[in-house]
């Protein structure tokens, strides 16, 4: 999708199997609710569900459990929560959501068909950082690329990942040649850029933040349409040339395709006054994201939007997750 259509679905967001489905009652919800985290306890998709979790039982009337099932690039806790049939079961859904479907052969789900959205929960900025005392410019990453072929390196969280995909698109947009490192997650990768292991990564700013306060990480341009206000000097890749790029991370929330409308509806409509609080805003703000919201449909043509723009990356790339 274009970047102008990209930025009008934002836009818009920020104003099943077989068994029978769960019926909704009118004192719905019933019984505690379970909202899984296809990631383990600890960083930004940890602290938003549980912020928010908090808020939306007191809302409800009842507990809000997260549970953490984490594995295989998010797809262990995606695929628990679209077997679900419970009607009191919810998923942190995450930039993978749009991505795997692509590039794992097996997938024991299909995101479109098991599970639909209720509602985007937070976005968070995307850079391009590089090892201090590499470039300041990603004309000098261009120029470092072609005076040497097959030096460039660039870590992200592990195969199959939003930084791994989102690299490969800025390869595909730009020309750019670049060594692939995946690593055990985004804080092993950034240790290493810190040391000089490698020479670039495309993540958000908390995951560098140490390195970046210890001068030993630098940024070099903003994954998105316009300039950060926090960091108004620094250039858009737009302004480095290249053409329809853009990257955010982001965390949602979907439901299984079995939950009754009226329950994701009274879903959607509970998260939208949570993250209204300042409160709840300062706090995701300390975990290093912004506060989004909006409705189900306009969270819908997101992640139609999403799947649209990483399923020519992942063919482009030829990434394959086993």
């Amino acid at each position: 999708m274009p970047g102008g259509g990209r930025r009008a679905v934002l836009r818009g967001l920020l104003a099943g199997g077989l068994a029978l489905p769960a019926r909704a009652q009118p004192g719905w919800p019933e019984r505690p609710l379970r909202f899984i985290v296809p990631f383990a306890p600890g960083g930004a998709s940890d602290a938003t569900a549980r912020v928010t979790a908090q808020h939306v039982a007191a809302r409800l009337g009842r507990p809000v459990v997260v549970e953490n099932r984490a594995g295989a690039a998010s797809t262990l806790g995606t695929a628990e929560a679209a077997r679900s049939n419970d009607g009191h079961t919810f998923l942190l859904t995450p930039p993978p959501f749009v991505i795997t479907q692509f590039a794992y052969p097996n997938l024991p789900y299909d995101p479109v068909r098991d599970l639909v959205p209720v509602v985007l929960l937070v976005t968070s900025p995307i850079l391009l950082y590089a090892r201090a005392g590499f470039v300041t410019r990603f004309e000098e990453v261009i120029a470092f690329a072609r005076a040497n072929p097959g030096r460039l390196t660039y870590g992200t969280p592990g195969n199959g990942s939003l930084p791994h995909v989102a690299f490969e698109l800025l390869k595909l947009r730009s020309g750019l040649e670049a060594l692939h490192v995946p690593y055990r997650g985004g804080g092993p990768a950034a240790v290493d850029l810190a040391a000089g292991q490698i020479d670039l990564m495309l993540t958000t700013p908390v995951e560098v933040a140490g390195g970046v306060q210890a001068g030993r990480i630098v940024p070099v341009a903003v994954a998105a349409a316009q300039r950060l206000p926090a960091a108004p000097g620094l250039p858009t890749l737009g302004e480095a040339g290249v053409r329809d790029y853009e990257v955010a991370a982001w965390f949602g929330v979907t439901a299984p395709a079995s939950m009754p409308r009226q329950a994701v509806l009274r879903l959607n409509a509970e998260f939208n006054a949570v993250l209204a609080l300042p409160d709840v805003r300062a706090r995701l703000a300390e975990a290093g994201v912004n506060a989004a919201g909006g409705t189900p449909d306009a969270f819908g043509e997101f992640l139609g939007a999403e799947r649209a723009r990483w399923s020519e990356a992942v063919r482009a790339a030829g990434v394959r997750v086993e």
